[in-house]
Formats: structure tokens, C-alpha cells, sequence
């Protein structure tokens, strides 16, 4: 396929590419189809406070200028990356003098998961009294990042990854665009290469089309090898204090519980591709040889502990086959959880019951006072005794006589 460039590519190709209607908005169609909540709300001008949540690349900004440009509103825009309260404030001083107008103010808040608790605080009262519309966009889940009663005046839209499908269309867009893509005369692009840059995108089309670019920079001829030699990792959706971060820990815990050591080495290398710390994965795994396996294979907990100094020992990228035979190991273990549940049981009864009395045969009596008194009065000495009943007494506080913590017949 013939391409020509753009000699007056100034700005990104992500950038230049960016949907200016709802129309060229593609991925998203349950959310912004014919006859969706939110498009009919673009297309009425009556769009309500909302908070935008997906990965990256997945169009939340896109579509806040797509509103931009759709509303008759005043649409003031801040990033909470490098901006705070000060901004706030002269943002709400310029909404306020529209609405004394008559006009309506849309203020578009990227990363809104990045401002604090007082900061979000402050736009409170001005999205409850309408002073502002809020449009917040965030990659990480707002019920953890954005306040509960801010969140409970907003409606989430969720924004897909999106498919392969709506990747590569976009990049064959950019590349047939003469306007403001690569589209024109003399740039060779093979299928194949197109298809490693959807591929390696991971359903972020800034990732898509900053590939395509920086490839189309080096060479006229855009064939698989130039691609592979600008990725040299995937787009890796990972982040270490975010959902994505619980998610995929649950995911390889999950898979060791159903003993599917396939998907459990694929989650561990999910992680430690994407740069997790191989500490936080080999402390996961002592707690499931514990919880998990249990009293099943005593072995487990050793594995586990092994892997984990390891990874203190040498760290990565040579630690990682001692995780991945752990996970391997409790993987195939068979699996009791009646420790997990047993000590569950232990703690319930410590908080109704918390300071039940030691009885009084086994209380120690260093003391002739202790003794007097009756401490270690009637204690059977175990080893004195032939026949393991004849030894048989009482261990528990009296209220909690004949209780059974442990189902052995699970192990």
C-alpha cells in the first residue's frame, strides 16, 4: 500500500487523529451508539455530571472534546496533574460569571483520580449547585479514587479496551488520511506489520498510532522488522497501586485455587513483565500455601518461604523461575482450606468470648500461693499416662468446652 507524509506533521499522529464527531468515534458503541442514554444526552446538549472510566487509549478524552464541540456550554478543560484548588477557583469564578449570563459551564477534569481528598472536596459544592457539569476522567476505578459524594452526583460511563478490530481500523484510517494522517504517495506499510502494532497496542489506540508513527519516521518501507525493532515490549495495562494491580493478583490466586498451573504461570507473568514488585507476588504465594493447601501438603509452606527468599537473595530477572516453579508447585498440591476456616472460627469466638479465664488445671503455679489456690489442680501429665483416654481432659475455657475448630476429614 502506497502512503504519502505529511511535511507539516507538527503536532502527534494520535493527536491529529483524534475523532471529532461521534461519528468517527470508533470502539465504543454501547456506550455512545444510535440510541444510547449518553449520545442522545451529546446530541440535546444535556449532558449530566459524568465520570469517564477505561485504560488508556480507550477515547475518555476523545470524547470529552467530542462534547466540547457538540455543547453550546462554556467547556473549560484542567488536568489534575499539574493543576489544584488555585485553578479550581478561577474556573468556578468564570462559571459563575456565565451563569449570570445564562450559559451553562462544562468543566472537563482529566486524571481526576490524581487530585486528593480536599481538593475534590472543593469542587463538591459547585457540581451539587450547578455551577459547573463535570466531566471527570480517570483509568482507575472511581469507587476506590474519586469521593463517595462526589461519585453519588456524577453518573460512571465505562469505556472498553478496545477490540483488535476497531485498532486496526483506526490505523489503516491514519494511514489513508491525507488530511491529518499519513495518507498520500509514497510510504509502503505490509499487513503484516500493521497487524503486530494492533497486536502489541493491547487495545490502546495512542499506543497504535504513537508505533505507527515513530515507525513511519524511520523508513518509507514499514514492514514487520521495523516495527518489532521500535516494540521492544508490549503495552503491558499494569499499574501497581491500581485496580489492574488487584485484578491480575486475583486472577493467579484464583487459578492456583482451581489448580490450572497453565493460567497461574501466565498471571505471575503478567506481573513481573509489567514490573511488579516479585516481593509482593512471593508474599501472596506464602499466604495461599497456607490458606489454600494448608494441612493438604505440608511441603507447600516451605516451597513458598523458598521462593520468596530467593527473590531477596538475587532478585529479578533471576528469581523469577523459583516464583514460577512455586506456582507451579501449589498449583498441582492438593488443597484443604480447613486451617483458613478453622482459624476464621477462632477469631469469631475470641471477639464474642475475648477474655474467657485459663481453668485452673492448666495455669501454671510457680508459686506455693498459686498452688494454694488451686492452680494446676487435677492436670493429667500426658506421658504418665498408658492410654491417651485415660489422659483426656479438658483444654478450652469452660463456655467453649467441645468445640471443633478443624475438619481433618477435608485433608
Amino acid at each position: 500500500m502506497s502512503m504519502k507524509k505529511s511535511t507539516t506533521r507538527t503536532r502527534p499522529l494520535a493527536d491529529r487523529m483524534r475523532p471529532r464527531t461521534l461519528e468517527e468515534f470508533l470502539g465504543q458503541s454501547s456506550l455512545v451508539g444510535e440510541g444510547t442514554f449518553l449520545r442522545k444526552a451529546i446530541g440535546s446538549d444535556t449532558v449530566p455530571s459524568i465520570i469517564l472510566w477505561g485504560p488508556p487509549g480507550s477515547g475518555k478524552t476523545t470524547l470529552a472534546t467530542i462534547i466540547a464541540h457538540e455543547t453550546r456550554a462554556e467547556f473549560l478543560a484542567l488536568s489534575a496533574v499539574t493543576s489544584g484548588i488555585k485553578e479550581l477557583r478561577d474556573v468556578i469564578a468564570a462559571a459563575e460569571r456565565s451563569r449570570a449570563e445564562g450559559k451553562r459551564t462544562i468543566l472537563f477534569l482529566d486524571e481526576i483520580h490524581r487530585w486528593n481528598k480536599s481538593q475534590q472536596d472543593a469542587l463538591l459544592p459547585h457540581v451539587e449547585h450547578g455551577t459547573v457539569t463535570l466531566v471527570g476522567a480517570t483509568t482507575e476505578n472511581p469507587s476506590f479514587e474519586v469521593n463517595a459524594a462526589l461519585l453519588s452526583r456524577a453518573r460512571v460511563f465505562i469505556l472498553e479496551k478496545l477490540s483488535d478490530e476497531a485498532i486496526e481500523e483506526i490505523v489503516w484510517k491514519a494511514l489513508s488520511d491525507t488530511e491529518r494522517g499519513l495518507g498520500g504517495g509514497d510510504i509502503e506499510v505490509t499487513e503484516e506489520a500493521v497487524a503486530i502494532i494492533v497486536r502489541f497496542a493491547g487495545g490502546d489506540a495512542r499506543m497504535a498510532l504513537g508505533t505507527l508513527e515513530a515507525a513511519a519516521s524511520e523508513s518509507d518501507q514499514i514492514a514487520a522488522e521495523t516495527v518489532k525493532e521500535i516494540l521492544q515490549r508490549p503495552n503491558l495495562l499494569y499499574d501497581k497501586t491500581g485496580e489492574e494491580h488487584y485484578n491480575i493478583i486475583s486472577a493467579l490466586h484464583k487459578s492456583l485455587r482451581g489448580s490450572d498451573a497453565d493460567a497461574a504461570l501466565y498471571w505471575l507473568g503478567r506481573m513481573l513483565e509489567a514490573g511488579e514488585d516479585p516481593l509482593f507476588v512471593a508474599r501472596r504465594l506464602v499466604r495461599f500455601a497456607s490458606e489454600d493447601v494448608g494441612l493438604a501438603n505440608s511441603f507447600a509452606l516451605p516451597q513458598a518461604v523458598a521462593a520468596y527468599q530467593t527473590c531477596q537473595f538475587i532478585g529479578m530477572p533471576e528469581c523469577e523461575l523459583a516464583l514460577a516453579q512455586a506456582v507451579v508447585y501449589l498449583a498441582k498440591s492438593k488443597k484443604s482450606n480447613a486451617l483458613y476456616v478453622g482459624y476464621g472460627h477462632v477469631k469469631d469466638d475470641i471477639r464474642e468470648l475475648p477474655n474467657d479465664p485459663v481453668p485452673l488445671h492448666l495455669r501454671n503455679a510457680p508459686t506455693k500461693l498459686m498452688k494454694t489456690v488451686g492452680y494446676g489442680r487435677g492436670y493429667k501429665y500426658t506421658p504418665d499416662f498408658e492410654s491417651p483416654e485415660d489422659a483426656r481432659q479438658d483444654y478450652l475455657p469452660e463456655r467453649l468446652r467441645g468445640r471443633k475448630y478443624l475438619k481433618f476429614g477435608e485433608e
